[in-house]
């Protein structure tokens, strides 16, 4: 199966050599299903010709925000939206999350309670998973149609699907904790509050379900309902 991942942002430079960029982060935590990548730097304007390109598609995070002024932007969401008419499977995680739903008809703002950084917990259809978040920005109003998968006090929308077509994650469960501790020390500081960062390093050597997450998101990709 041949998965395209529209590459929306990049990791920050001086991490890439050793982590590699957000597209690697993807293949690494999904390599074990089977599936065969293909990257579209959508973020630099290299869009798919048609949705019927791949099998099913992968949307990245990204350091902007959905609701910014980015040549890139409109032309992804008429993209997401062609891609649910067709019912092509879709997955999006962060700012694919995000784009996703303002492509939809939902809205995305930058959160007045501020930002989520390192392990958060949520409630799962009935279970507690924990993973990784760097966010400030989230989707304060549901498309028409959307249902929660998880929620927690600070995110009511952390993971939404789309008719069995389209799952869309807040969290990153591409980010294991080495990487947002890096990602900490890049982006961190003087834009996320100290005490924040200061708690997420604190909790950095709790366990997180980034696998149970990749799991479900590869069943999603093969067609399985969440």
């Amino acid at each position: 199966m041949k998965i395209g991942i529209l590459q929306t942002g990049h990791a920050p430079d001086a991490m890439r050599p050793e982590t590699g960029d957000y597209t690697d982060l993807f293949q690494r935590l999904l390599g074990d299903q089977g599936f065969d990548f293909v990257t579209y730097d959508v973020v630099d304007m290299q869009f798919p010709q048609t949705v019927r390109d791949c099998d099913g598609w992968l949307l990245t995070g990204s350091k902007h925000g959905a609701y910014e002024d980015h040549a890139f932007i409109p032309p992804l969401e008429v993209f997401i939206r062609d891609v649910y008419a067709a019912g092509v499977p879709m997955v999006g995680i962060c700012f694919g999350h995000q784009i996703i739903a303002q492509a939809l008809g939902g809205r995305v703002e930058k959160f007045a309670g501020g930002w989520a950084v390192g392990r958060q917990t949520y409630d799962w259809q009935g279970r507690t998973v924990a993973l990784n978040a760097w966010h400030q920005d989230q989707v304060t109003q549901r498309p028409e149609g959307a249902q929660v998968l998880a929620s927690n006090a600070f995110c009511e929308n952390a993971a939404l699907v789309y008719d069995n077509r389209i799952m869309t994650v807040q969290a990153h469960p591409e980010f294991e904790t080495d990487f947002t501790m890096r990602l900490a020390d890049a982006r961190g500081e003087g834009v996320v509050p100290e005490p924040q960062l200061t708690a997420a390093r604190a909790a950095a050597s709790q366990p997180i379900d980034n696998h149970t997450i990749a799991n479900q998101m590869a069943d999603f990709l093969k067609g399985a309902t969440t």
